[in-house]
């Protein structure tokens, strides 16, 4: 390699540190890994100069035939990848491979430092942890003591030299002229890593790893260079010609990933319009899944020349899990990617593509449960979101859809909870919230609970919106337990609280309920009996429609605010505390005791639904002196 650069010198994005020392050091059990993610990159480098091609056929004029090149020198112990591909410019050189892109990345920092706790574990089964992520060329790292990119873009005259020791951090500098177009990476390899700087080696890793590429692999030997792999588009052999271990290679190339994929489709239409998909479900979720540009990993290709992969009308963002390829033979070749986001045969192929995945979805919560249960694990949070965006196949996805519940252990459907209603019971009735484990002892569910009813348990975001745009599973209708005014007095069986008679102006509980009020006044809405309390003191819930607590909570980390008096105090006027106060609110000069008191049922109230008291201090002060005054009577 040539002496260290004196060029410009700049340090790593701080989890670029981190990643790249655990990659080093830590979670890779393959490290001959690292070839097939650098080819697959030059792949994607090739397949990006293909498209930009058809729109500007200059910028391949002098190099048409793309291709991937590999030069192993052993008496350098030196590895080389070529491709004459798209390249990098400067900043493209720092944003690619000095940066990580996206809101995700810090996450995926913290999730590789979780896994590195168990390490052991994972070793042992053989799955390299860093691989559920897909971290690419830094893969490099594993077996080089030092890495140097030198990348001409495709339409410049300038070229670059990046290099780095995987450490510090990098230094990038101006490269002759003449460099060729594309990229060549140049691995000084470790001393245990001299394998690679072999032929034969070689030869065989890209055989097992990446046989499928759709370009020719070029594996530079003493007899000269020739081609070690088939370079074929998988997805246009026939199924019965692939081999299980060649869809799940193909898999790996086009997700960048290390698992294996949970469900494979491989499917040719023919009629109005003709394509080919390759579409995969992954195992491992990937660190990006929740970044907020909501990507697929689903290919685009025109008779086999790459079109793009951010074609956003070909798989909806509920199920940017899905990864593979599309190829269509009714688009032009030199169809503009704005273009593709309206297109009716995009349209039309997206409908069918999403009906098959949901489709196969559908056979494999019926066929195998178990292992419908670890997908929905996964990506069931991502699928849901399609219940709140896509009206025309939310009833789909309602059956697909899992959630925990009070009545069963593990995951319920909703047709297994329509199927175990109780007598005289003609909702589904859900609570939303921040955990599962947490709601089952909300006293919300006090009064299911006395009844045997069972209560769906949801813990996801999306819930939170999704639960007031859809009103009923077919014709049973959805109950939230935390709004409206709940009533279970037609449900045979169990005992539950009392139908609401307290909360009348003439009740026992009504001169309490009066003085509550008018402490409260302004930070309430209203107080009133309880027909879901059987233990608890109180509660706050909203009427139906309302915005609850855990929505108020995640629109404020927004930076919204909203009104904090929507809320209905509810109290229980069977619970200890409330007939003593009832019984105090009776007598003379009552109502100073019971404002202190009403104070308290609320903050309490809010410590229940995981919120602080407004005024801690004040909350403090109140619950002293309330304990000062129990201990001295």
């Amino acid at each position: 390699m040539a002496e260290p650069s004196t060029g410009e010198r700049r340090e790593f994005q701080a989890e670029v540190n981190r990643i790249l020392d655990i990659v080093v050091n830590s979670l890779y059990s393959k490290r001959e890994i690292f070839l097939r993610e650098l080819i697959s990159n030059a792949s994607d480098a090739c397949d990006k100069l293909r498209y930009e091609a058809q729109l500007d056929a200059s910028l391949v004029k002098d190099d048409p035939d793309l291709a991937i090149a590999i030069a192993p020198d052993a008496r350098k112990r030196t590895l080389t990848i070529v491709d004459n591909g798209i390249g990098m410019s400067h900043d493209e050189l720092v944003e690619n491979l000095g940066t990580i892109a996206g809101s995700g990345t810090a996450k995926f920092a913290a999730e590789l430092a979780e896994a590195e706790k168990d390490l052991a574990k994972k070793e042992k089964s053989g799955v390299g942890l860093i691989g559920q992520f897909g971290v690419g060329f830094y893969a490099a790292f594993m077996v080089a003591d030092e890495v140097a990119v030198t990348s001409r873009r495709a339409g410049s005259d300038e070229a670059w030299r990046w290099t780095s020791d995987g450490r510090g951090g990098y230094s990038i500098e101006k490269a002759p002229d003449d460099a060729p177009r594309g990229t060549a990476i140049e691995l000084r390899l470790k001393k245990d890593a001299a394998e690679f700087s072999e032929t034969a080696r070689v030869e065989t890793v890209v055989k097992t790893y990446s046989d499928h590429v759709g370009l020719p692999v070029w594996l530079a030997g003493d007899g000269g260079r020739r081609q070690v792999n088939e370079a074929a588009a998988l997805w246009t052999r026939p199924k019965s010609e692939i081999a299980p271990d060649q869809y799940i290679e193909f898999y790996r190339h086009a997700g960048h990933a290390f698992d294996e994929p949970w469900l494979t489709l491989h499917n040719r239409a023919e009629g109005v319009i003709a394509y080919t998909s390759l579409l995969f479900v992954p195992t491992a979720a990937p660190f990006d899944l929740f970044d907020p540009a909501r990507r697929h990993g689903v290919k685009l290709y025109v008779r086999k020349v790459f079109i793009t992969d951010e074609c956003e009308g070909l798989v909806p963002p509920w199920l940017r899990f899905l990864k593979g390829a599309v190829d269509s033979e009714d688009l032009p070749l030199n169809v503009s990617r704005e273009v593709l986001q309206n297109n009716p045969v995009v349209a039309r192929i997206s409908k069918a593509l999403v009906k098959r995945v949901l489709n196969e979805l559908k056979k494999k919560a019926g066929k195998d449960p178990a292992a419908y249960a670890a997908f929905w694990e996964t990506f069931g949070q991502v699928l849901k979101e399609g219940i709140y965006e896509d009206g025309e196949r939310r009833g789909d996805i309602l059956k697909l859809a899992r959630f925990r519940s009070t009545g069963a252990e593990g995951w319920v459907g909703l047709d297994d909870y329509v199927g175990r209603m109780k007598e005289g019971q003609k909702a589904i009735y859900m609570l939303t919230g921040d955990k599962a484990e947490a709601m089952r002892t909300s006293p919300m569910l006090e009064a299911f609970g006395a009844k045997g009813v069972e209560v769906l348990l949801l813990d996801d975001p999306v819930d939170e919106f999704w639960t007031m745009s859809v009103d009923a599973y077919g014709e049973t209708p959805f109950v939230g337990v935390n709004r409206g005014d709940i009533d279970l007095s037609g449900i045979g069986g169990g005992e539950a609280a009392d139908d609401g008679a307290d909360d009348e102006p003439g009740g026992d509980a009504a001169p309490l309920i009066a003085m509550i009020k008018l402490a409260l006044e302004g930070q309430v809405k209203n107080v009133r009996a309880s027909r879901r309390l059987t233990d608890s003191a109180c509660c706050l819930v909203v009427e139906e429609g309302g915005m609850n607590a855990r929505l108020r909570k995640m629109l404020r980390a927004a930076g919204q605010t909203h009104d904090e008096s929507e809320r209905i105090l509810e109290i229980n006027p069977k619970h200890a505390l409330i007939r003593s106060l009832g019984d105090r609110a009776k007598g003379d000069g009552a109502s100073r005791d019971i404002e202190a008191m009403a104070r308290l049922l609320l903050d309490q109230a809010l410590i229940l639904e995981g919120e602080l008291p407004k005024d801690p201090a004040g909350f403090a002060k109140r619950m002293s002196d309330a304990m000062a005054k129990a201990v001295a009577a």
